[in-house]
């Protein structure tokens, strides 16, 4: 296929869609949310008949078990998507915020005020409710979009499309704000990436080798959804049992996504007692642990039916850098606060990172010195969720730091321009 005269073709269409929405009025958006949130609702049986499609081919593309849940759409994931939309429709309406209003002495009126970025194109692999939230949130910014799924999904996301394109047209707005790609080649990628003057903004979601993909084949802005290495800090100071909820919960509750907790940090004032304690409710959920030299000597005397079973394993380099997405934790004793900085800054990904403390001096200082776009203190790194946030819903949890970063809701899709008025004003 001529890829780049296909993306031309369909970035045209939407730029006409993102021309008209930009001029729309909130109230009209959120009506369009509302109606294609009860489309998803009515076409229930159309999209699981679809995603059924894409379930039976899972075992071809050698999709893991949790991969495999991902892809899977049933009546509460269904009734999830419609009631995100719908949460969406509820929130202020991002377009025509006024960021900032102020007078110049010489009697101009300066405004700076939010504005939708355009068109936005969204990459991501094997997740259908994504394409439901992203639709969502571009169509309540005020921008069209482009999205391209993942092959192991195709069926499921165009049938999602045809069910919100169906709700946004009965609320008179044009079909075309929401794309979804109906052929997985890969060659739309890097003509999508290089759509200079028809797409403002690509956001990539999905593997490192996905992103990387995007990021060098680009000659338009992107915004990356990378690596999720997030971290655990149980201090001095910390309610030792508090920090295995905690503990226990970044990890196991949910192994598979980005803000799961990678690497569990100990503090050497507490490690004696919290190791052997957290060591036996993470082998209890199944946890094999990966053990720095002093973190190891703490579990294998607490646990050595675990060592030698092979679950408790000494760590390698690699492993403080590694994003497992399963039931693998690196576990490492830190010599203070500041170790614990240093180890995040250097070893992670800028992600989520958590302290556990009850020392409010430690969360300052932990909060201040890490440099990431989520850090919790005394809660799990799984709250790191646009949802959760109170956002609705999110595109993604940006790892950058320009011109969004963190979980990115309506607000994040928007950029500004400024408004001056005068009265006659001429520069001498």
């Amino acid at each position: 296929m001529d890829a780049e005269n296909t993306i031309r073709e369909i970035a045209v269409a939407a730029r006409k869609a993102a021309a008209k929405l930009a001029v729309t009025t909130g109230a009209r958006r959120d009506a369009a949310l509302r109606e294609a949130a009860a489309a998803l609702r009515a076409g229930a049986e159309e999209l699981k008949a679809a995603n059924a499609k894409d379930l039976a081919r899972s075992e071809e593309f050698g999709l893991s078990s949790a991969m495999v849940k991902r892809l899977t759409l049933d009546d509460a994931r269904i009734e999830g998507m419609a009631a995100a939309l719908e949460e969406m429709a509820l929130q202020v309406d991002p377009v025509g915020k006024t960021l900032a209003a102020y007078n110049r002495p010489n009697g101009l009126r300066i405004e700076k005020r939010r504005v939708p970025i355009g068109v936005v194109g969204i990459i991501f692999e094997s997740r259908p409710n994504v394409t439901s939230d992203a639709a969502g949130l571009c169509l309540k910014s005020g921008n069209a979009c482009i999205l391209r799924g993942g092959k192991e999904a195709i069926h499921s996301n165009l049938a999602i499309a045809r069910a919100l394109r169906a709700g946004i047209e009965a609320a008179g707005l044009p079909a075309e704000c929401v794309t979804v790609l109906e052929t997985t080649d890969r060659a739309l990628v890097p003509a999508m990436a290089r759509a200079q003057g028809l797409i403002d903004l690509i956001i990539p979601r999905g593997g490192h080798g996905l992103v990387s993909a995007v990021v060098e084949a680009a000659t338009i802005p992107v915004i990356k959804h990378l690596d999720g290495v997030c971290h655990v800090y149980v201090h001095a100071e910390a309610d030792l049992d508090m920090a295995e909820r905690i503990a226990v919960n970044a990890k196991c509750q949910y192994p598979a996504v980005c803000n799961a907790m990678e690497t569990l940090l100990v503090d050497v004032a507490v490690a004696s007692r919290f190791l052997p304690q957290v060591a036996g409710a993470l082998l209890a959920e199944g946890v094999e642990l990966r053990c720095g030299p002093r973190a190891m000597r703490h579990i294998a005397s607490a646990c050595p039916q675990a060592v030698q079973a092979g679950r408790v394993l000494d760590a390698t380099q690699e492993d403080w850098g590694a994003e497992y997405l399963e039931l693998i934790l690196a576990v490492k004793v830190v010599g203070g606060l500041q170790d614990a900085v240093d180890h995040i800054n250097t070893y992670g990904s800028k992600h989520t990172d958590a302290i556990v403390t009850q020392s409010l001096a430690a969360a300052d200082a932990f909060t201040a010195g890490v440099d990431s776009s989520s850090v919790m203190v005394n809660a799990s790194t799984r709250w790191a969720d646009g949802g959760r946030y109170g956002l609705g819903a999110e595109i993604g949890i940006s790892t950058d730091k320009l011109h969004a970063r963190g979980p990115m809701g309506a607000d994040d899709l928007t950029t500004y321009k400024w408004i001056v008025t005068g009265k006659g004003h001429i520069v001498k």
